[in-house]
């Protein structure tokens, strides 16, 4: 039979009942017997008479695992405290305090719920994987286990590509469910005992612990570049991403959050290195990122203090030998650096969002320069992907023209592949918006894609641009020659003009001209000239053949 009173002649005095303990509790006499529980403590121990045993008899009897295996030993610690997990999974906090007179209380504290609720803190709701706290928790233990052995810990940190454009154009449902296939994936490909987890958005990062690295940290890299590239149906949709991997290995004993900034520089490099690639951390990238660091702040100082000028190199037409007009280029001069190359900061404007004001003050200078011609020639500006971003592309232009007073039909808007791959209708219509306004839209670099054919189809440009790569081939390349004539051929049939970029010789001229192009541009016939000498030319080909001897 259960009781919940101590037996005057074996025990000593409680401080209080026992029975008006809120937690379940047990008293332990000098010997380290339990001689009472009250009806909380015989609840949780329902199957169990826990009086007359010791209580470490009581936890081995309730499967109970943890450190609680001399607690309520007769010369325990007066007052200690320890968790143990019972065999249905519950986690027990106990407390022992002990009675002057001997013996003990022992207070038990059910804590599975407050574990449990601070366990889903560190998970992610939507792919049940760690989240970023639950993440760095993980790793900083992994660390501390690397200080007792000779092995490295590494970190993956994974990010999706092309996602975005899955989500933007799918849904977020779908993007939810894609993301839920990728940690599926993401799990198979680790092993045992390795930590996934989901940082954010389309961001990843694994822990390998213990693995053969650098080897080990490679080959899942690989594992992973292959399972997240193969294609999924999700909601009926076939889709297809990819995955680039920044690595970090813990070799010189770097804390948490320097590892994980490093695999973060190693992902960079990934991804400008072309996406669906892993790259392993280099003490190189530091000082690159501080270079890209200088770098971006310069940019948003010349945007500030309008660093940035336009230079206008000539367009011919091959017909008539003659001046038609000019393409407005991107330069940037700098005092501490000098004039610094579109190739090096055109790329990062993009990436940290300035090509949308850069590019909004190129078209309305453009405009500017160009209404003040003596002749109205036409005048090309090139638009970023980045630009069709923005949803007031039209509106800007529109605008551009009206505060310039330029005529729309003299301004001629080159757009790369690039822009339509990421949402091509929506750039499509907002393409047939600028149309609309008279506008005129060129390809450029035409040839350098994988689909400019059904681009073509899709949207009636007004020009072609052959790309200079086989213009600069044509001499000594037979079939860089006959994609020119082929082309050009294209241009002609579709009503379409064409331009020849990158012409810097008279032998390619010639080749030039043999082909059927309408339109030449390079080197040979002009190259880039600031604002005032392209006004110049202007007035001075009145008349003039154009192209210059």
């Amino acid at each position: 039979m259960r009781t919940n009173t101590l037996q005057a002649t074996t025990s000593p005095q409680l401080p209080s009942s026992l029975s008006l303990f809120p937690s379940p509790a047990l008293l332990i006499d000098r010997s380290g017997l339990i001689i009472a529980a009250n009806r909380a403590a015989e609840r949780m121990f329902a199957s169990l008479e826990p009086v007359g045993l010791s209580l470490e008899s009581l936890l081995e009897l309730s499967g109970a695992t943890g450190g609680a295996a001399l607690f309520g030993a007769p010369d325990a610690a007066s007052n200690a405290r320890t968790r143990v997990q019972l065999a249905d999974g519950r986690l027990i906090d106990l407390a022992r305090a002990a009675l002057p007179e001997g013996g003990a209380v022992i207070s038990l504290f059910d804590v599975s719920a407050y574990i449990r609720d601070a366990e889903l803190g560190s998970r992610d709701p939507l792919t049940g994987l760690h989240n970023r706290v639950g993440f760095l928790a993980r790793l900083n233990d992994a660390l501390v286990d690397t200080e007792r052995s000779d092995s490295l810990v590494s970190v993956l940190c994974v990010d999706l590509d092309r996602f975005k454009t899955v989500n933007d154009a799918l849904g977020h449902p779908v993007g939810d469910a894609l993301l839920r296939k990728v940690a599926d994936r993401l799990r198979s490909a680790a092993r045992k005992g390795d930590v996934v987890a989901r940082l954010g958005g389309d961001e990843f990062a694994i822990i390998q612990r213990h693995a053969d690295q650098p080897q080990g940290a490679e080959a899942l890299a690989a594992r992973i570049v292959d399972l997240v590239g193969r294609a999924y149906v999700v909601s009926g949709h076939s889709i297809n991403i990819g995955a680039s991997i920044g690595i970090a290995l813990s070799g010189d004993k770097p804390g948490a959050d320097e590892l994980i900034k490093r695999a973060d520089l190693a992902l960079y490099r990934a991804k400008a290195s072309g996406r669906g690639q892993f790259c392993f951390y280099d003490p190189e990238m530091n000082a690159l990122m501080q270079r890209r660091r200088l770098m971006e702040l310069s940019l948003r100082r010349a945007l500030a203090l309008r660093e940035f000028r336009l230079v206008f190199q000539p367009q011919f037409a091959l017909a008539s030998d003659t001046l038609v007009g000019f393409e407005a280029l991107l330069r940037w001069h700098n005092e501490e650096r000098g004039l610094v190359s579109p190739a090096d900061f055109i790329p990062l404007a993009e990436e940290i969002g300035l090509m949308i004001p850069i590019g909004e003050w190129v078209l309305r200078e453009a405009c500017r320069q160009a209404a003040g011609w003596a002749q109205p020639l036409h005048i090309a500006v090139n638009l970023s992907a980045y630009q069709f971003k923005s949803p007031n592309l039209v509106e800007l232009v529109a605008s551009a023209l009206a505060q310039a007073g330029l005529d729309p039909a003299r301004l001629e808007l080159e757009i790369t592949e690039t822009a339509l791959l990421d949402n091509t209708e929506s750039v499509l219509a907002a393409l047939r918006g600028i149309r609309a306004l008279g506008v005129k839209i060129s390809m450029d670099d035409f040839g350098t894609g994988y689909s400019s054919l059904s681009y073509l189809q899709k949207f009636p440009f007004h020009k072609i641009k052959i790309d200079q790569s086989f213009v600069r081939r044509m001499a000594g390349d037979r079939e860089s020659e006959a994609i020119v004539k082929a082309v050009a051929a294209l241009g002609a049939t579709l009503g379409m003009t064409t331009t020849a970029e990158g012409v810097e010789t008279d032998e390619q001229l010639a080749l030039v001209r043999s082909t059927g192009c309408t339109h030449v541009q390079g080197y040979l016939t002009g190259k880039p000239m600031p604002g005032e000498h392209a006004a110049a030319l202007v007035l001075s080909s009145k008349g003039s053949p154009g192209i210059p001897a």
